[in-house]
C-alpha cells in the first residue's frame, strides 16, 4: 500500500472511531492508539500537501486563523418554539392540532429539549460545506472553522441514502463534566464563571480562534432534517436514518398517539434527564407527518405543530452543616454556605455563596437550617429560602464574623457596600497570593508558565511576598537541586518576557481595585505614563470618559499606600513598561475626540477589534449599543437590521469603513 492510500485508509478509520466513540459511546481502541493513527496521518499528510481534504479528521483541531463572522441568510427560517409550563398548555396543544386537521389520525415525536446553542449543518454531496447559528432568524453567523472541531458532528457522511444536498439542524452543547472542568479553571485564575453550559456553548461557538473551540470539547445532537430529496414523510423516520448517516440523535426520543403517553414521557424525564451527560430545560413536541406539518404552518413567530415543555427550574432541600468565610484578592470576604450534598441540575451540590451579611439577614438563616437550593439553569447554586418547619429548637441565627479568617484583622464595611472587607491587604495571605496571581495572570502580564499552585508553594517557601518579588527569583531556587532544571528555566523566561507587556496591561496587573480591563486602558492612554497617573487629582481622574467617582477615589488611595508605592518603584527598576511606548504616542490622536461610535457588521480592511483600536487611539469611544448619544455608526457589510431601524429611528449618520478611514488618516 502507498501512502496516498495510506491517507485514505486512515481518514476513514479514524472517522469509523469518531464516531464510535462520540457517537456511539462505545470506543473500540484507547486514546493512545488512536492518537498514534492520528500522528501517522498528520505526517503523512504534511508529505503529501497534494491530498489535503479539509474534511480530514486532522482539520477538527482548528487553525490559528481568526476573522470575524459573516453573516449568513438561512434558506429556511430558524422559528423558536412557543413555550408551556403545564399539562394544560400541553392538552391545549394536543387539541389545536386535532382541530387543525380536522380530526385526522396524527402522531406526536417527543424529544428532549436540550439547553444549547441551535445550529444549522449544510451538507452537500457528503460533506459538510456550512455551520451556522440561529442569529435572528432569518440569518445567523457562519461558525464552520469552529463547528469542524466538534467529533460528534461528522464532516463527511458514512455511506446511505442521504440526498446530494440537505440541511440538518441541531443543538451545540457543552458536557456537564466539561462544564465543570472549565469552570474549575476559571474560578483558580479568579475569572467570571459560566452562568450555564448553554452560555459557555455559546461563548465557546462564537470564539474568534478555532483552537480555543477544539479544547473544550464541545457536542452535538441533531433533531431535524430539511431539504427538497429528503424522502421520507415521517421526522421521526428521517432521523432514524441521520443516526445510519453518521449523526449523533438523541436516544430519548419517542412516537406516541395519545395525551397520557405525553404526560408519561414528560414525567419520566421530569426525573431521568438528571442522569445525562448534558443539559436540559424541557420537552420538544412534534406532529411527526411532514404533510401533517405543512398543513399545519406557522404562525409568524413559531410552528403550529411543534412546541416545548419546559421543566420548572429544579430545587431542593438540604441541611445547613455551616458556614465559611472566603477572602479574595481585593479583601473581599464572602460567606459560603457548606450544605449536605444533593443533586441538582445535572451536578451535585454541596456549596452555595451566601453574597453577603444582609442576604443571611433577609433569609433569617440559622444554624443547622434546612435550605431551598435551585439552579434554575444558573451553575452558580442558590438559597432561595428555608424550612423553618425543620429548625430545632434553641437553633441560633447566623452570625456574620467580624475578624479575618485567614489573618484576624477586623473587617470593615465601606459606606454605600454590602460586603465587608479585610483591611489587611499586606499582611493577609489570600489578599497576596491572589493579587500576584492576578498579575501573572493571562490577561494583564501573561506569565503563563506560573500558575496558582506555584505562587502558593513561591509564598509558602518565602520567595515571593508581592509581584516585585517575582523579578528577583533564580533559577537555582526553583529547580529542584537540578532535577526541574527546564521548567525552572521556563518560569525565568516567562518572568523575563513580561517586561515588554504595554504599559496599559501593567496598570491592569497592578490589581488596583475596581479598576479593570477596560478602565486600565483608558487610564493609561490619558496620562501615558505611571508617574501622571500617581500624581492625577480625583477631577482629573473623572474627567476620563468611563471612570467614575468609585474607580478614581481606589487609584489614589492606592498610590498614597507606601508599600504600592514601593512595589510600583521596584517593577520600575526591573524594566517593566512604565509609559506608553513611543509608537502608541504617535497613534495617539484627537480626530475623534468626544465621539461614541458604533461598530456593526463585518469588515474588509480590518477586523472589528483593530476598529475599536483605531477609535480609542483617535480619542473616541467604542460604544455597544445605539443611544441618542451616538455620533454615528461604522458599518461593514450585513449590518443588523434592528440597528439598521433604529439608527435611522435615531437619524444617526452611518458611515462605510473607506470613510472611516478617510476621517482617521
Amino acid at each position: 500500500m502507498d501512502e496516498k492510500q495510506r491517507i485514505l485508509q486512515l481518514r476513514q478509520e479514524l472517522n469509523e472511531h469518531n464516531y464510535k466513540y462520540y457517537v456511539l459511546n462505545q470506543p473500540t481502541i484507547g486514546d493512545q492508539e488512536f492518537d498514534f493513527l492520528m500522528h501517522e496521518l498528520q505526517g503523512l499528510e504534511a508529505r503529501h500537501p497534494e491530498m489535503a481534504d479539509p474534511s480530514s479528521p486532522t482539520q477538527r483541531v482548528g487553525s490559528d486563523v481568526s476573522k470575524e463572522f459573516r453573516q449568513v441568510a438561512h434558506k429556511y427560517p430558524m422559528l423558536s418554539l412557543a413555550n408551556t409550563y403545564s399539562e394544560q398548555d400541553v392538552a391545549d396543544f394536543y387539541d389545536s392540532v386535532k382541530k387543525g386537521l380536522g380530526g385526522e389520525d396524527f402522531e406526536i415525536c417527543c424529544e428532549m429539549k436540550y439547553d444549547g446553542l441551535s445550529i444549522s449543518l449544510t451538507y452537500v454531496d457528503g460533506r459538510l460545506t456550512q455551520a451556522v447559528t440561529r442569529g435572528d432568524g432569518q440569518q445567523g453567523d457562519d461558525v464552520t472553522a469552529n463547528v469542524r472541531t466538534i467529533r460528534s458532528i461528522p464532516l463527511a457522511l458514512k455511506d446511505g441514502d442521504w440526498p446530494r444536498e440537505f440541511e440538518i439542524r441541531g443543538e451545540i452543547l457543552l458536557p456537564w463534566r466539561e462544564f465543570e472542568r472549565l469552570n474549575a479553571e476559571r474560578e483558580a485564575a479568579e475569572e467570571p464563571l459560566f452562568a450555564n453550559p448553554r452560555n459557555a456553548a455559546s461563548g465557546t461557538l462564537k470564539s474568534l480562534d478555532p483552537k480555543v473551540a477544539a479544547s473544550r470539547r464541545l457536542d452535538a445532537y441533531l433533531y431535524y432534517l430539511l431539504g427538497d430529496g429528503i424522502g421520507g414523510d415521517g421526522h421521526y423516520e428521517n432521523l432514524m436514518r441521520a443516526r445510519s448517516w453518521g449523526f449523533k440523535v438523541s436516544e430519548g426520543m419517542r412516537k406516541v398517539k395519545t395525551l397520557q403517553e405525553i404526560y408519561d414521557f414528560i414525567a419520566y424525564w421530569d426525573t431521568e434527564r438528571k442522569h445525562l451527560p448534558v443539559a436540559t430545560d424541557g420537552i420538544v413536541l412534534k406532529v411527526n407527518s411532514l404533510r401533517q406539518q405543512r398543513a399545519l404552518g406557522y404562525t409568524a413567530k413559531s410552528p403550529r405543530w411543534a412546541i416545548a415543555y419546559k421543566f420548572k427550574a429544579e430545587r431542593e432541600c438540604t441541611r445547613l452543616n455551616e458556614v465559611t468565610y472566603q477572602v479574595g484578592r481585593t479583601g473581599q470576604v464572602t460567606p459560603v454556605a457548606n450544605m449536605q450534598p444533593v443533586q441538582l441540575a445535572g451536578t451535585t451540590v454541596r456549596r452555595a455563596t451566601l453574597n453577603n451579611e444582609d442576604f443571611i439577614r433577609s433569609l433569617d438563616l440559622h444554624e443547622g437550617d434546612y435550605v431551598y437550593v435551585e439552579k434554575g439553569g444558573e451553575i452558580i447554586p442558590k438559597i432561595v429560602g428555608v424550612d423553618t418547619s425543620r429548625r430545632q429548637p434553641g437553633a441560633r441565627p447566623v452570625a456574620f464574623i467580624t475578624r479575618c479568617p485567614e489573618c484576624g484583622a477586623e473587617l470593615v464595611r465601606y459606606e454605600g457596600e454590602a460586603a465587608h472587607y479585610c483591611p489587611n491587604d499586606a499582611g493577609c495571605p489570600p489578599q497576596i497570593k491572589g493579587r500576584i496571581e492576578h498579575f501573572i495572570s493571562r490577561r494583564a502580564m501573561n506569565i503563563d508558565s506560573l500558575g496558582p499552585e506555584t505562587v502558593d508553594d513561591y509564598y509558602r517557601r518565602g520567595l515571593i511576598s508581592n509581584a516585585a518579588d517575582l523579578y528577583d527569583i533564580r533559577a537555582e531556587q526553583i529547580d529542584g537541586g537540578g532535577s526541574r532544571r527546564k521548567s525552572a528555566q521556563r518560569v525565568i523566561d516567562g518572568i523575563a518576557a513580561s517586561r515588554r507587556v504595554p504599559f496599559e496591561r501593567v496598570v491592569f496587573a497592578l490589581g488596583i481595585r475596581f479598576v479593570g480591563e477596560t478602565s486600565a486602558r483608558l487610564l493609561a492612554r490619558k496620562f501615558k505614563s505611571i508617574d501622571a497617573l500617581a500624581n492625577a487629582s480625583l477631577q482629573e481622574l473623572m474627567d476620563v470618559d468611563g471612570v467614575g467617582e468609585a474607580i478614581a477615589k481606589s487609584v489614589i488611595t492606592y498610590f498614597h499606600t507606601p508599600a504600592n508605592v514601593e512595589t510600583v518603584n521596584r517593577l520600575r527598576a526591573y524594566g517593566l513598561q512604565m509609559r506608553l511606548s513611543d509608537e502608541q504616542m504617535q497613534a495617539q490622536g484627537t480626530r475623534l475626540k468626544g465621539k461614541s461610535i458604533v461598530i456593526s457588521g463585518v469588515f474588509a480592511r480590518h477586523s472589528r477589534d483593530e476598529y475599536k483600536r483605531i477609535i480609542e487611539e483617535n480619542g473616541g469611544k467604542s460604544a455597544g449599543s445605539i443611544s441618542g448619544k451616538t455620533s454615528f455608526i461604522l458599518a461593514g457589510d450585513n449590518m443588523g437590521p434592528a440597528k439598521l431601524q433604529k439608527a435611522e429611528k435615531l437619524g444617526i449618520p452611518i458611515i462605510d469603513e473607506d470613510t472611516f478611514l478617510g476621517m482617521v488618516e
